[in-house]
This record gives C-alpha cells, structure tokens and sequence, in this order.
C-alpha cells in the first residue's frame, strides 16, 4: 500500500511516499520501500513548501492521490510554527482523501533510521535523538535495545532542555541535528532529521493491522514564543 508522509518539526521539509508490505514469511520486519522524498532544509519555509513537495513526488512517481492509502506525519516534538503546518497539511490529505491519518513522534522516526548503522553491533545500544528547540535547547529522547535485538524502543523523553543540563547517562551513541550533536561527546550516526521510510516504520504495524488511529495531538513541550511574550506583556 502507498503511504503519504510527511514531516515539519525540524528545519527539514520533509514529504515522501512510502510503498507498505507486510513482512515476508520468516521475518519480523515489514516490507517499507522510499518511492520519492522531497526535502527542503529551510526552517521558515514549511508553509511555502510543503504541498508543492507532495504533489510534486505524485508527480515525479507517476502515482495519484487516489492511490494513497494512509498518511503519516511527525508530531513533533517542534516549534509550534513550523509542526502545526505539517500536521494541518496531513489531517487535510487525509481527510480529502478518507483516508487514516497516523501521528508518530519524530524523534522515533529518526531512532528507526539509525537501525541500520546499528546491525553490526553485538553489545547492547543505547542511543540518545537530539533535535534542534531554539532558544539555546534541545529536544531529546533516549532509546535502547532489548537483549539480544537490533531494534531501539525509547526508554525516556521527549523532554526539552540546554544541552549543559542534558545528562548524557548511558548513551553509547547520539543522532539528530547536526549543529547540536557535537555538544555531547558521543560517537554520531548520520541521521539528522526524520525521513519519510523512518516515519512510516513507526507507523507500519497500526496501519497494517487497521488500527483506527488516535487523533494527531502535536508535541510542543512548551508554550510558542508569541503566546509567551504575550503572557509577558499582561504581566506588566
């Protein structure tokens, strides 16, 4: 089945679709294929951009809206500008469409992305995502493997701090946003935003079950800089 998805809580635009099988008889792991991805690395630029990203991956992949069976879309956690875009254009899709809309946290999509870097790995992982929050913070969430597994569940977070306060506990590992990982000292995986096959991956057992997905609820963490400056003003 082809899945629409998308993502808006990083600086990346990001919006792909994804082809969907169920796993092959002797394993675990879904079928999940990237037919086309379109990515804008442009934090002021979700709304300009993201519709024209999809229609041009229908266009580019010779698939019509018809064919999309389920949407994905990160919810965060984000800036509160830029994630309400992603998740409005995706609960608009699906609803033109009648199709399920699925919510994922984007920290997770990105965990699901680091996997493969992780195979080789016979010791146990512990990962620590790190996503951009402006303000001198950041966005984290850590994730680990089960004995004996390659695959990562997240053990803590989302949660947003200043990297200083982040304690780096047992990480073994640090993935995420490119001007922020280096403020740990963690070996990097090269994986810095969400992709539409990680976001999908997250998604891929609801949607092939045909669980009726939750309502999308964006991850803010905290309250958008125009409400807290308007906060601040009442104060006075």
């Amino acid at each position: 089945m082809l899945i629409l998805a998308v993502d808006t809580a990083t600086p990346a635009v990001t919006a792909g679709l994804v082809e969907l099988e169920p796993a092959q008889p002797g394993s675990n792991a879904p079928q999940i294929t990237t037919i086309t991805a379109k990515v804008t690395v442009d934090a002021r630029a979700h709304n300009e951009v993201l519709t024209p990203q999809i229609l041009a991956c229908l266009a580019g992949s010779g698939r019509s809206r018809a064919d999309i069976a389920a949407v994905v879309a990160g919810v965060g956690p984000g800036p509160f500008t830029g994630l309400r875009v992603g998740m409005a254009t995706a609960a608009a899709f699906g609803d033109a469409l009648g199709v399920p809309v699925y919510g994922v946290c984007s920290l997770d999509a990105i965990a699901a992305d680091t996997e493969s870097y992780l195979r080789e790995s016979a010791d146990p992982i512990e990962l620590l995502v790190v996503t951009d929050a402006r303000r001198r913070e950041v966005y984290w969430a850590r994730y680990r493997t089960a004995a004996g597994g390659r695959t990562l569940t997240r053990s803590e977070g989302p949660e947003v701090s200043k990297p200083a306060d982040l304690d780096q506990a047992a990480a073994t590992v640090i993935a995420g946003s490119a001007s922020h990982v280096d403020y740990f000292d963690l070996p990097v995986l090269p994986v810095e935003t969400p992709s539409p096959a990680g976001l999908v991956r997250c998604a891929a057992a609801e949607i092939l079950a045909g669980v009726v997905p939750a309502p999308l609820v964006p991850l803010y963490l905290r309250r958008p800089d125009a409400v807290e400056k308007s906060y601040a003003q009442v104060g006075r």
